[in-house]
C-alpha cells in the first residue's frame, strides 16, 4: 500500500465518519378516540408519526376496518393529562360540546411550537378552542370529510372518504408535510369561511334527520325526505351568505348528491351518539344556523323546528 493511500486509510480509522442521527418522527397527540379521532390516530401512526391517544378510559387496542381489511395501530395510550408532555401536533377530535372538558389535556400537550388542529364539526373552530390553550398557541381549524363509525372502544369502521380541509397558508403546508406518508389527504383551501359552511351543509340534513328518526342514510332515497333536506339546506344557505360564505344552489345540489351516493347503511355522528345514549352536538350544527340567522334577522323556521326537537331528545339522553 502506498504511503499516501495508507495515510488516508489511517486517518479514516483514527477519525471515522460520523453520520447524523436519523430525524425523529413528529410527535402527535390525538384527544379523543371516537370514530374520527381513532381513525386519524391510526393513519398518523402508519404514516410514521409518534402518536399518543388521549382518552378517559384505557384501550386494549386501536383497530380500523377499511375496504374489507382490518389493521391494528400500536399507538401509545394515555388516560390522564399528567401522563403526557408537549408535542408538535395536537389533534382535538372531541365533539364540539366537549371542548371545555379537554382543557387539561390541551394545557399539558401544548408547548412552544405546538399546533392544535381542531377536527370538529360546526364553525368558529378557533374561537371555540382559544380559551383552553396557552396564549400564543397556533390553532388550525380542520374539516373532516371522513365517514367512519365507532363500533366499540378502540374499534373503528371506515366507510368512505379520507380528507381534511384546512385554511391555506404555511401552517397548513407544515401539517400536510407531517402527514405526507399516507392518508388522510390534507387539502389547503383559500376561502375557509365558505369551506366551513359548505361542510356544515353536509351535516345539516343528514345529522338531525337520521338522529331524530334513528335511521341510517338510506332514508334519503325517499324523494320526500330528500326534498325536506333540500329545504333545510336552502334555508341555511341564506344564513351562510350573510356570514360571508359563497354558498348557493350548486352547494345544495352537491350535498344532496352526497346523501344519495353514501352507502345506505352509513350513518351520522349524531345518529351514533343517540344510539349510544350520548349527548348530541346539535347546538353546534343546527344551532349554529339558527343563532346566525338571529344575528342577521333571517328567519330559519325549518332549522328552528329541528333544533327544538333535538333539544327535547338531548334532554332525555342526559337524563
Amino acid at each position: 500500500m502506498g504511503s499516501a493511500r495508507r495515510g488516508a486509510y489511517d486517518r479514516r480509522m483514527t477519525h471515522p465518519i460520523v453520520q447524523d442521527p436519523p430525524p425523529q418522527p413528529a410527535r402527535m397527540a390525538v384527544i379523543g378516540a371516537g370514530a374520527i379521532g381513532g381513525y386519524l390516530a391510526a393513519l398518523a401512526h402508519w404514516s410514521g408519526l409518534d402518536v399518543t391517544v388521549c382518552v378517559r378510559s384505557p384501550l386494549d387496542t386501536l383497530t380500523v376496518e377499511s375496504g374489507g381489511e382490518e389493521r391494528t395501530a400500536a399507538v401509545r395510550i394515555a388516560t390522564a393529562p399528567a401522563e403526557v408532555a408537549p408535542v408538535d401536533w395536537v389533534l382535538l377530535t372531541t365533539k364540539a360540546q366537549d371542548t371545555a372538558s379537554a382543557e387539561g389535556w390541551l394545557r399539558r400537550l401544548c408547548g412552544p411550537g405546538s399546533t392544535v388542529v381542531v377536527v370538529q364539526n360546526g364553525v368558529g373552530h378557533r374561537e371555540r378552542v382559544a380559551p383552553y390553550v396557552p396564549e400564543g398557541t397556533e390553532i388550525l381549524p380542520a374539516l373532516a370529510y371522513i365517514a367512519a363509525e365507532r363500533l366499540a372502544p378502540g374499534r373503528i369502521r371506515h366507510h368512505i372518504a379520507s380528507e381534511l380541509q384546512v385554511p391555506a397558508g404555511p401552517l397548513a403546508d407544515r401539517f400536510a408535510d407531517a402527514l405526507a406518508g399516507g392518508e388522510p389527504t390534507v387539502r389547503p383551501v383559500a376561502d375557509f369561511t365558505t369551506a366551513a359552511w359548505r361542510k356544515l351543509l353536509t351535516n345539516l340534513g343528514a345529522n338531525p334527520l337520521t338522529a331524530l328518526l334513528q335511521q341510517r342514510m338510506g332514508i334519503f332515497a325517499d324523494p320526500g325526505m330528500a326534498a325536506l333536506a333540500g329545504d333545510l339546506l336552502r334555508e341555511a344557505a341564506v344564513v351562510a351568505r350573510a356570514e360571508g360564505a359563497d354558498i348557493g344552489e350548486r352547494d345544495v345540489a352537491d350535498t344532496l348528491e352526497i346523501y344519495r351516493v353514501v352507502p345506505p347503511d352509513g350513518g351520522s355522528s349524531m345518529l351514533y351518539d343517540r344510539l349510544a345514549g350520548r349527548p348530541m352536538e346539535h347546538e353546534y350544527l343546527t344551532g349554529a344556523v339558527v343563532r346566525a340567522g338571529e344575528r342577521h334577522g333571517i328567519a330559519t323556521p325549518l332549522n328552528g323546528m329541528l333544533l327544538t326537537l333535538l333539544r327535547a331528545v338531548d334532554r332525555e339522553l342526559r337524563g
